[in-house]
Parts: C-alpha cells; sequence; structure tokens
C-alpha cells in the first residue's frame, strides 16, 4: 500500500467512524479501488478503528471514569448495550460471511447507505417533534444495542443506528451523543482481540502486513477522528442529520452507477 493510500484510508476514518455515513461501508469501497486483499482490508479495518478509539477516550474520559462508580451501575448498562451486537457479530462472523459477500457484491453497500439515510431521515424529523428527556438505564441501554447491532452491517453506520434507536427510547440528546461513543469501545477492543488471535493462529499472515503505511493511517485516523468527534457530539446534540440523509443518497447512488458500468 502506498503512503498517499494510507492517509486517505486514515482521514475517511477519522470522519466516518464519528459521522453517521457507515465509516466500515467507506473503507471497503476505498479498499476495493486500491486493490486490496480481503483478509488484508479486514485487519486495516480493526485497526483503523483502534485509531479512532483514542479520541474517544480522550474526549469521553470523564464520562468513562464514570462507568465505574455507583457499584459499576453504567458499566453494567455497558454490558447490556454491548450483548446484542456481540450476539450479532458472532452470527455474521461464524454463520453468514457477510463481510465476504459485501467484497464481492458490493453494490449491497448502496443498500445499507440508503437505509441508514432513512434512519437520518426519520431522526432528524422524531426528534425534533418529541421530547428527549429519558436517562440512560436498562430499557433505553438495550434499545440502543439493538441498533448497534443493525450497524454491525458493513455501509450501515453503527452510530447512526445506535443515536436513532437512542431517539426512539426518548433519550436525553447529551446523553445520546456520549452513550453512542461509549458503546463503541468494547465492540472495538472484541474485533482487536479477535484480530489478534487470528495473527497469532496464522489466519492472518504478517508479511502480508504493511506495517508503515498501516501506522500512517491509524495515526491520521486518531488525529482526525479527535476534531470530527467534538463536532458530531454537537450534532447530536441538535439533532440535524439530514445532511447526512442527503449524502448517503449521493454515495449510494454513486456506487450503484459504478458497479452497474463495470
Amino acid at each position: 500500500m502506498a503512503i498517499w493510500q494510507a492517509f486517505v484510508l486514515g482521514f475517511v476514518q477519522g470522519i466516518a467512524e464519528f459521522l453517521p455515513i457507515s465509516s466500515s461501508g467507506h473503507l471497503i469501497l476505498l479498499q476495493k479501488w486500491f486493490g486490496m486483499q480481503t483478509e488484508t482490508a479486514v485487519f486495516y479495518t480493526i485497526m483503523l478503528h483502534v485509531g479512532t478509539l483514542v479520541p474517544v477516550c480522550i474526549v469521553l474520559w470523564k464520562q468513562i471514569k464514570g462507568l465505574f462508580s455507583d457499584k459499576w451501575r453504567r458499566f453494567w448498562l455497558l454490558v447490556l448495550a454491548t450483548v446484542p451486537a456481540g450476539i450479532a457479530g458472532i452470527l455474521f462472523e461464524k454463520l453468514i460471511p457477510l463481510e465476504d459477500i459485501i467484497a464481492e457484491r458490493y453494490w449491497i453497500l448502496s443498500v445499507a447507505f440508503l437505509f441508514t439515510a432513512g434512519e437520518m431521515i426519520f431522526s432528524d424529523i422524531y426528534a425534533k417533534k418529541v421530547s428527549m428527556v429519558n436517562p440512560i438505564n436498562a430499557k433505553s441501554s438495550f434499545i440502543m444495542g439493538c441498533g448497534q447491532a443493525i450497524g454491525v452491517v458493513s455501509g450501515i453506520s453503527r452510530s447512526g443506528s445506535t443515536i436513532t434507536f437512542g431517539n426512539i427510547a426518548k433519550v436525553d440528546k447529551s446523553e445520546n451523543a456520549n452513550w453512542t461513543f461509549i458503546m463503541s469501545i468494547p465492540i472495538i477492543l472484541a474485533a482487536v482481540g479477535l484480530q489478534c488471535l487470528d495473527l497469532i493462529t496464522g489466519e492472518t499472515a504478517i508479511g502480508s502486513i504493511d506495517w508503515i503505511p498501516l501506522f500512517i493511517a491509524v495515526i491520521t485516523a486518531m488525529i482526525v477522528g479527535y476534531l470530527t468527534i467534538k463536532f458530531m457530539l454537537n450534532v447530536i446534540r441538535k439533532a440535524n442529520y439530514k445532511w447526512f440523509a442527503l449524502y448517503l443518497v449521493i454515495i449510494s447512488t454513486a456506487n450503484l452507477i459504478v458497479y452497474l458500468v463495470k
């Protein structure tokens, strides 16, 4: 992989991870255009998510520390919120090779992008009409967790689905914003753990990985992600999602045209 390609991947990951436009969907498109092998591409995707995990911990450090206060109440709520995505992840990893299917038939991303666009339009309308006053509790955490589970599918934004389901649960907008990004932490850590296991067992070949470009990509994702997360926290609090929906419709249409032309 060329240095400029690594920079592009990191830049896109840093922006798309925190905007409700699906970072995984965008990375698949870029990796397809860059001619990356599926096995290596998955490893790069996971490591890029590690890059954007760092700014989450920096920006939301106070809230993360709060997970372990009050008899670890919020920590157990986070565990509850993680269960649906954990089940969905295992399902797609072991029973349905969804990543491989999408890599071969990437027109599916267009459908997923449109699904996310629909979520954003719904959230834009619903969050402005209904009072968002509920706290983070067992019920709202599980509902948001179900939204995050839907976001396991590449092309469907994890943050977008989680935010939408938080709106359905009428969660306070600030709480919705913070909890959405905190919920990403255990999912990313679990994915990293699985990738490390693949490296140890030899399922992912270390020799096929360009480590210097990967390092550049991760650092870029980290820096850009830090700037983007602060912007997105304000967007969620204002419930202004319609422009993301418009962008997703455009990228969905463009991807479908490229697929049909090829």
